[in-house]
């Protein structure tokens, strides 16, 4: 990776970031604006503020205190609004506002109650008592209120900001106890358009330099790194034998077990998609070690968090040129797989499958890691999809796997309203702790519930590739599950049984099916030696391939009637056939114990056998003439 690329793609999401952060504020600000045009106010609900006492108080409210701002300063580019009424309709209601120092000698010795705290969801308000054994004196009768509004009914007052303490009276007109009036307040600013304005320009600004960034540092990065073609497989990690090599078995899917090469998955055995993702397990996990692997992952995190910013800005530019030219930029194509890639490389670390204790390497390349991720660059890309597949094409996707990877929600009745809370983890994350609980308790992870996790995070990525704008291709409804993706399996020589001692070798030469010269697969159909599928998840029913395409013709009958036998070896028992007349050329039985001298295909079969192991001879299997043509021959059996 290149350093200057990478300081470019820092500076520019940091910048962007800023940029953004400062439109949303313009946005908040220009809302509030708007909403106090014609002289408006922000105001609360009308609520009832009630004590014993002879007096409401607000706390001192300190305007532009400071010693740069002395009390002669101009009017503050502001006002405040209170509007209320008693709550007994025979009452008078008193509202006033006055210097802090001139309310407390008016209320020196007077029982009064002031406002500590008020919050509106759901309404609550507390109150500090002040004692006294002092009555006051009407207070429309004092001189020092610098506004007040006073009379029955509903009062309004109105006040613009002045530097200074001040303080804030309620009380009835006629200066009694107790004191409940139904009271709202208001404010607005005079500041704000200003605000406004400086925001919006600041943060199209910081946008202007940070998207540049982003999408020259992605583009260089991108570059010298093109995707890999249909069907090309991943690239071996340590202990994985490579596509096409002769290997005797499978190891199993625990922890402690020698590496060996992954169980495989048969050829075709799901819907092949332009974009793959495969992942192996390690034969050797830890049983504990995953209980700390998203601490060990949090500098992947931190960058992913720029990597998948600098994705959304791509993704948005490339938007905008397949909308013109139909073509997706194959530099900012390849960062936008890598970071994709990179993802998958942590989740299937630490909390997408628990399927390795490597570290991921810190690179957008295809690497030797178990966990790999790619996509089949697309040389057009429509004009009309741009506009409605990542939204409203994806929805039914998108509505799946949001039922799989969101968490439960719940309604919760609290203090007088309904809040929405989370009740428990995902469907997604409950089966992956659920193997990493096996997994400590046993040293072994579930073979099933790994192909299961396996075909969960291959929906999600195939889905995240259609939203990303880089496939037209619609994703299939299919559960491909397994560690090997099906566009991958092309690679593998196909055959009815595997390789192992005793039995021939597989071809895997050019021009055999599955190996170095055969066709890519067709994108939405099974693979390679494949007639068909089954439903979600299915594996199809494998054809004739390499291990059955050049054998002789009455051994591979006998191999098919006989059930599926091994390659090279013959049933001892003969085919299920309806009974028929010896034909008229039929040979004399032999009665000695060697093999025949037959020719043709029986002698082929029958060399094959002597080759593979020379039993001997006791039982052979009579052919009917209807398998073999005119003639009916006898294969001998080993005891």
């Amino acid at each position: 990776m290149r350093p200057g690329r990478i300081i470019m793609l820092v500076l520019g999401t940091l910048s962007a970031l800023l940029g953004l952060g400062l439109l949303a504020g313009a946005g908040a600000v220009g809302w509030a604006n708007y909403q106090q045009r014609d002289s408006g106010f922000f105001t609360t609900p009308v609520e009832r503020f009630a004590a014993d006492s002879y007096a409401l108080t607000s706390p001192r409210l300190d305007i532009m205190t400071e010693s740069s701002f002395p009390e002669t300063s101009p009017v503050v580019p502001g006002s405040i609004m209170l509007r209320g009424s008693a709550a007994d309709p025979a009452k008078a209601i008193f509202i006033g506002i006055a210097p802090q120092a001139d309310v407390a000698a008016y209320l020196a010795g007077v029982n009064h109650s002031e406002i500590v705290d008020v919050r509106f969801a759901p309404f609550r308000v507390q109150y500090r008592e002040v004692p006294g054994t002092s009555v006051p004196a009407r207070p429309a009768d004092q001189t020092f209120w610098t506004a007040l509004a006073t009379g029955p009914g509903t009062q309004e007052l109105q006040w613009d900001l002045r530097p200074g303490t001040w303080a804030v009276v309620i009380m009835n007109a006629d200066a009694t106890a107790p004191v409940a009036v139904d009271l709202r307040a208001g404010a607005r600013s005079d500041l704000l358009w200003p605000v406004f304005v400086g925001l919006l320009i600041g943060g199209i600004l910081f946008l202007l330099i940070g998207v540049p960034l982003i999408v020259f540092g992605a583009a260089g990065l991108g570059k010298g790194t093109p995707p890999a073609g249909p069907g090309t497989p991943a690239q071996a990690y340590a202990g994985q034998a490579v596509p096409g090599q002769q290997a005797n078995a499978a190891q199993p899917y625990a922890a402690g077990a020698p590496p060996g090469v992954p169980p495989p998955t048969r050829p075709g055995a799901g819907v092949v998609y332009p974009a793959r993702l495969s992942g192996y397990l390690d034969p050797n996990l830890s049983r504990w070690k995953w209980l700390f692997k998203w601490f060990l992952a949090i500098p992947h995190f931190i960058v992913l968090f720029f990597l998948w910013f600098a994705f959304g800005v791509v993704t948005i530019v490339a938007w905008f040129a397949i909308l013109f030219t139909g073509h997706y930029p194959r530099s900012l194509f390849n960062f936008n797989v890598g970071v994709i890639r990179w993802s998958w490389r942590v989740a299937f670390y630490c909390y997408g499958a628990l399927g390795t204790d490597r570290y991921p390497p810190f690179t957008l390349e295809r690497t030797d890691y178990p966990a790999d991720f790619d996509v089949d660059y697309p040389e057009k890309l429509s004009h009309g999809l741009v506009l409605v597949k990542s939204w409203l094409l994806a929805f039914p996707h998108l509505l799946i796997i949001a039922l799989l990877t969101g968490t439960a929600q719940t309604w919760v009745y609290h203090d007088g309203e309904w809040l929405q809370v989370n009740a428990g983890m995902s469907l997604f994350g409950l089966l992956v702790f659920i193997a990493g609980v096996i997994l400590l308790f046993t040293g072994v992870y579930s073979r099933g519930l790994f192909d299961f996790l396996m075909g969960l995070n291959r929906w999600i990525y195939r889905v995240t590739t259609y939203v990303a704008l880089m496939r037209d291709e619609y994703p299939p409804f299919h559960l491909d599950m397994g560690p090997r993706d099906p566009g991958e399996a092309a690679a593998i020589p196909s055959a009815v049984t595997p390789p192992g001692p005793g039995y021939a070798p597989l071809p895997a030469g050019p021009g055999a099916p599955g190996g170095p010269g055969s066709p890519p697969p067709v994108y939405g159909q099974p693979g390679p030696g494949v007639t068909g599928q089954s439903g979600l998840g299915g594996a199809g029913q494998p054809g004739p391939g390499p291990a059955t395409a050049g054998r002789p013709r009455a051994s591979r009958v006998s191999t098919v009637s006989a059930g599926r036998q091994p390659p090279g070896r013959i049933s001892r028992t003969p085919p299920p056939t309806r009974k028929t007349r010896p034909a008229r050329t039929a040979p004399p039985a032999r009665t000695s114990h060697r093999p025949p001298n037959t020719s043709g295909t029986t002698a082929a079969a029958a060399g094959q056998l002597t080759r593979a192991a020379r039993p001997h001879w006791c039982a052979r299997v009579t052919l009917p003439a209807r398998f073999c043509g005119r003639q009916r021959f006898a294969i001998p059996l080993p005891c």
